[in-house]
């Protein structure tokens, strides 16, 4: 061949590193040793016994790829023969298990290429799937007798899984869906956390509960340095409510699986940039029945033997009409005030209907709201509410004082 190939990959120099090796003044070297790192113009100065030195390195090989990152290659094509070569065409793909991409600079062939000259590319590629990856790199050009010649080369490397993200979900009564967010580092060396977010589905705002309020300023719960060492794992709290164009249809709001998708932003050693989305996070639709109950608004606190008030909210889950009439149960500790056994009304498919309650406690200590019955009198089937909410009771005395 009149052309010679060469690929290297472009990565970011390390801090070199060295063995101290040192004894103490007693010893037979003496002073020797300390001495010698002192010299030693690699290490620090005033703290030469440290590992970590001030020179940096180039790479020595291929290293590690992981998702997320960014690859970067340097191709250099040279004539290393005395004859000029026409028609240079240097092209280079990335095959992966699911498709080949181009990531050529340009599509055009260089006219001619004289004698130890050479053609440069650098190519840039986010890599987006893990597994194997093969660097195709292919090269035609023509001879000063015009013959045609063309020749590949391979290089194949492999790339790794930088985070485990697991992710757990939690419905609550009020609509608004909890999500924790487990994310390991399963790298061997620490990561900068620049950034964990939650992008939320169209039905939903987002609330991130990762940080704390300290004298007026919002701060990190994991502290000012994000840094996530080898093989250890953070968790990452969030809260999303339902718009309010949303919140009132019942019906919609029960089927939403698709909750968001979180976008995880790090650095690693000197400070390569790495970016992960996953895929839309999915929850298992809450099963609330026909009829749902739920609470709005209940006090924490209440006096013995005085009446309190409470707002529940139902909703018709069903694709029918309802004909709903309300039953009042006393327990041993809670009684209920007003009339058991009152119409409601008809309440058609996904709809709402809000309705204030007055109740007493005769116990004290933190005791379980129950005892609401709901009888659809179209089907003749009755619904049962029971520790629906807990509050606590204490002495008049006690909260006065």
């Amino acid at each position: 061949y009149f052309l010679v190939f060469a690929v290297m990959r472009l990565t970011k120099p390390t801090l070199f590193t060295n063995i101290p090796v040192t004894c103490e003044e007693r010893d037979l070297p003496g002073n020797l040793f300390n001495q010698l790192m002192k010299d030693d113009p690699s290490t620090v100065k005033g703290a030469e016994t440290l590992m970590l030195g001030e020179m940096l390195t180039l790479p020595q090989n291929f290293g590690n790829i992981f998702l997320g990152e960014t690859f970067s290659s340097y191709i250099s094509v040279h004539n290393d023969s005395n004859q000029v070569v026409k028609d240079i065409l240097v092209k280079a793909d990335l095959q992966t298990s699911s498709q080949r991409l181009n990531l050529s600079a340009s599509s055009a062939a260089v006219a001619e290429l004289k004698p130890d000259c050479c053609i440069d590319d650098v190519i840039h590629h986010e890599v987006k799937e893990i597994g194997t990856h093969i660097l195709v790199c292919a090269v035609s050009y023509t001879t000063q007798t015009g013959e045609k010649m063309y020749f590949r080369k391979f290089f194949k490397f492999q790339v790794l899984k930088p985070l485990d993200v697991k992710t757990k979900f939690y419905n609550a009564e009020t609509d608004e869906v909890f999500l924790e967010a487990q994310i390991q580092n399963i790298t061997t060396s620490p990561m900068f956390m620049e950034k964990v977010s939650l992008e939320p589905s169209m039905m939903y705002n987002v609330v991130e509960l990762n940080t704390v309020d300290k004298a007026g300023e919002s701060e990190s719960t994991f502290g000012s340095r994000t840094y996530l060492q080898p093989m250890d794992t953070r968790q990452y709290l969030y809260c999303l409510k339902p718009k309010q164009e949303f919140a009132e249809k019942a019906g919609v709001i029960k089927g939403v699986t698709v909750i968001g998708k979180l976008d995880i932003v790090w650095k690693t050693n000197l400070g390569e940039r790495g970016r992960l989305q996953t895929s839309q996070l999915q929850r298992m639709a809450p099963g609330y029945g026909d009829v749902r109950l739920s609470l709005e608004t209940i006090p924490d606190t209440v006096n013995l033997e005085e009446p309190f008030d409470i707002t529940c909210k139902i909703t018709n889950c069903s694709e029918r009409t309802m004909d709903l009439v309300l039953e009042m149960c006393n327990t041993n500790s809670i009684h209920w005030c007003g009339v058991s056994g009152r119409q409601l009304g008809k309440l058609n498919p996904s709809s709402s209907l809000h309705l204030a309650l007055t109740l007493l406690s005769s116990v004290q200590g933190l005791q379980s709201v129950s005892g609401l019955r709901l009888t659809d009198t179209f089907l003749k089937r009755t619904y049962e509410y029971d520790d629906i909410a807990q509050v606590c009771v204490v002495s008049s005395e006690v909260k006065q004082s």
